[in-house]
């Protein structure tokens, strides 16, 4: 049974050991610049989050009122 493995001795562009000769490898990322190739669509507006902090305050405040309220109630 042969072995799946390209034998090295016959193996074109490696040096003595087993190396490779710079220049003989590509990059090992892209080499972009511009940043992203595409334009990317913009952000909604920030409405919802204002939106979400009043109703989180809301809650938090009628859980604090039972509180007290149940407090209150026990005296």
């Amino acid at each position: 049974m042969s072995s799946p493995d390209p034998d090295p001795a016959t193996t074109p562009g490696l040096e003595p050991g087993g190396g490779v000769p710079v220049g003989h490898t590509p990059p090992g990322e892209a080499s972009t610049t511009e940043g992203l190739s595409t334009r990317q669509p913009r952000a909604r507006g920030g409405g919802g989050n204002g939106l979400a902090l009043v109703l989180i305050g809301i809650v938090l405040a009628l859980v604090v009122l039972f509180g007290v309220g149940y407090v209150v109630g026990l005296f």
